[in-house]
């Protein structure tokens, strides 16, 4: 049937070409953005499990950050401790040297005396970002230290931060210390505090030296008028000092392994969350320029059907 009121031809040219530009306009934006699901409208379900996602990813980003200050303050403070475990060696070869019968026990005591100023450079100097592990200077120092292990978000959608805890405090008074020097009340520092000469049961309560405001324990020193046993039970003191002083050091270099482990991890899991989210709204490019092209073309054959069809009636028209 022809009619001059309705051309039927031309309405269902003009509709499938609309459908063929939405068709087209839409693989335009795919390819545009790279993402099938862009905007809520795409895929709600979709879109807001990627959106979380990518928040969680933000938040492991900062995980990641934080693990790397921590490493390094377990770096800082492994590195010092490591240094003196060396040093204090090198001091109980000289209380060795100075127990040897016609040593000058006065020079012998001018290299202990600037070993201990070498103890006192590498604790003071093994801080990373104001944080210090072997240096206690107030009470405010006291508490196991909490560093970021990770971010989980949980079944009921919450979210949480797990620490790898660091417990610095140990027992003051003893030999289970893990500060190097405490300069706060002397008992909480290896170099400093009294509980190794305690436990050993020495005649004198030996320490390497005083903290600034600890009690006045015996600092080791040699010179004419020191006695044998003392020399002996100093080199008792000294040796316990450096085992614990390694016990410490195994301890923040099995933290830091940890903390490289869980760096490591967490970069991996933030890959494969970047992964996850995007084989659920990421457009697959291939895909979407070849359909693209197709709709294209889709179009352009649209355009010449609707010509023909707007054009049909002139045939008509001629007869009159």
């Amino acid at each position: 049937m022809i009619s001059f009121m309705t051309n039927n031809g031309a309405i269902s040219a003009m509709n499938i070409l609309r459908a063929t530009v939405g068709g087209r306009d839409e693989s335009e934006a795919r390819v545009s953005t790279g993402y099938r699901v862009a905007t809520a409208s795409d895929n709600s379900a979709y879109w807001s499990i990627a959106t979380t996602m990518r928040s969680d990813n933000k938040m492991l980003s900062a995980v990641e950050d934080a693990l790397s200050l921590g490493a390094a303050i377990i770096d800082a403070g492994s590195a010092g401790m490591s240094a003196a475990v060396d040093t204090l060696s090198e001091f109980k070869a000289l209380l060795v040297l100075a127990r040897e019968p016609g040593v000058d026990r006065n020079k012998v005591n001018i290299q202990m005396t600037a070993l201990k100023d070498q103890l006192k450079n590498i604790t003071q100097a093994s801080t990373f970002s104001a944080e210090n592990l072997l240096w206690r200077t107030s009470a405010a120092d006291d508490g196991p230290r909490e560093l970021v292990g990770s971010f989980q978000r949980n079944a009921d959608g919450t979210v949480s931060i797990t620490d790898l805890v660091y417990d610095i405090d140990g027992d003051a008074g003893t030999s289970n210390v893990n500060y190097l020097i405490d300069d706060v009340g002397g008992d909480r520092g290896i170099l400093t505090g009294s509980g190794f000469a305690t436990e050993l049961g020495t005649a004198k309560t030996w320490v390497l030296f005083n903290g600034k405001t600890s009690p006045a324990y015996d600092e080791m020193a040699v010179d004419r008028t020191t006695s044998d046993s003392d020399i002996e039970d100093m080199i008792k003191v000294v040796d316990a000092m450096s085992e614990r002083a390694v016990d410490v050091a195994s301890t923040l270099g099995a933290l830091d392994t940890r903390l490289s482990l869980q760096h490591d991890f967490v970069k991996d899991l933030k890959d494969s969350i970047a992964y996850g989210v995007g084989r659920m709204v990421d457009a697959d490019m291939n895909e979407e320029s070849t359909r693209l092209k197709a709709l294209q073309t889709k179009e352009s054959l649209g355009m010449e059907a609707l010509a023909i069809a707007n054009s049909s009636v002139n045939a008509y028209l001629a007869l009159l």
